[in-house]
């Protein structure tokens, strides 16, 4: 066979046959028969790209819009799923904070008169897990994404009610801490542990983002706002991208202040109080007073008072650190959660702990002088 009926036969069954086949008809080596394709312009793994999408699209899978489905076409089954066509929170990143940044409302600066007995209220709405879902039929109790927003929102509004007899100089928002329950498109936290959810990760991002921004536009009719952002184990992307949205968001108001880092141990110095906020899932809870002295050496020499606030057990936990023998040195507390119990914490038995959000009113020169609880 002349070298031009060779090439001939090539192009004309590339498509259906492979390199093996051809080269057993023509007499020839499968190699030989990859390079002729190849000197010809012909490449047989673009071939069966083409034949693939056609394929595709001939099952209903348009464009790249779809996460898993069976592939149906002459003699082939097979399930496929395909890891390019979801978006994941770094997709989306930067699409979120430049229109934050771009859509920001402006806020008109408030001129507050001074309040000679500074008061300041430190406002925690802790594990609200927006996305958890429980069923009542399973765990005795209903929870969901409107659920957890609904206890959010009651929860700082009931706080700000019963703290309103004390003159506010500042309001601390404390953010994070597990407020969205997932962080994946598969419904599972940051480790990858698959959980019961209530929606898409998208829907549980929307749902926190404008919870926050309504909390934060009623805390700021009140009083100046900072906020705080604590990292946690279920939602360590997701969180931190709706924490930097925010601050994106209120970038205009000059009464708003933001604390976003990635950083898991925040300090905040009030007068004479000395404030750590973290999540509570990483240092141990006994390393926390020294770290604080160590990690805040000055905040800690020019305060007399000192609290760290932790999170993600969801009961009440309290400890007392003294660094002399008459003065307290530091208090460490676990807060309360407002979520309900899932099928596992069901399951494994953690169900007692009651369901509420946590407020503590500090006095600039005497410390903590009151605490406030909004229970479910």
């Amino acid at each position: 066979m002349k070298s031009e009926e060779i090439d001939n036969y090539i192009r004309q069954h590339i498509e259906n046959k492979t390199y093996r086949e051809i080269g057993t008809d023509l007499g020839m080596h499968s190699e030989a028969i990859r390079k002729r394709a190849g000197r010809m312009g012909i490449k047989r793994n673009d071939i069966l790209k083409n034949q693939f999408e056609n394929s595709l699209l001939k099952s209903g899978f348009e464009e790249t819009n779809w996460s898993h489905g069976w592939l149906k076409d002459d003699g082939v089954s097979v399930f496929i799923r395909n890891k390019e066509g979801i978006m994941s929170y770094n997709d989306i990143k930067d699409e979120i904070i430049s229109e934050m940044k771009a859509y920001a409302p402006k806020y008109p600066t408030i001129k507050r008169k001074k309040i000679p007995e500074g008061n300041m209220l430190v406002i925690d709405p802790a594990d609200v897990h927006i996305g958890k879902l429980a069923i009542k039929e399973e765990t005795g109790g209903d929870y969901n994404m409107k659920i957890a927003v609904q206890r959010a929102l009651e929860g700082v509004r009931g706080i700000m009610e019963r703290a309103k007899v004390y003159p506010l100089e500042k309001i601390v928002l404390v953010i994070g801490n597990d407020i969205i329950h997932v962080d994946s498109v598969k419904s599972t936290t940051t480790k990858g542990t698959t959980v019961d959810a209530d929606g898409l990760w998208w829907q549980m991002f929307k749902e926190a983002k404008s919870l926050y921004v309504k909390i934060i536009e009623e805390l700021v009719s009140v009083a100046d706002v900072h906020v705080i952002y604590n990292p946690s184990n279920h939602d360590v992307q997701a969180g931190f991208m709706l924490a930097d949205s925010l601050s994106s968001w209120f970038h205009n108001a000059k009464n708003i202040t933001f604390d976003v880092s990635i950083k898991h141990r925040k300090y905040l110095q009030y007068g004479k109080n000395l404030i750590c906020t973290s999540h509570g899932d990483a240092a141990k809870v006994h390393d926390m007073p020294l770290l604080m002295a160590s990690e805040a050496k000055q905040m800690w020499a020019d305060t007399n008072y000192r609290y760290i606030y932790l999170h993600h057990i969801h009961h009440k936990k309290q400890i007392k650190w003294q660094s002399g023998k008459d003065y307290q040195g530091a208090t460490v507390e676990y807060l309360r959660s407002p979520s309900a119990s899932d099928g596992w914490s069901y399951r494994n038995g953690f169900t007692q702990a009651p369901k509420a959000i946590e407020g503590f009113v500090h006095h600039k020169t005497e410390g903590q002088i009151c605490r406030i609880t909004k229970y479910f």
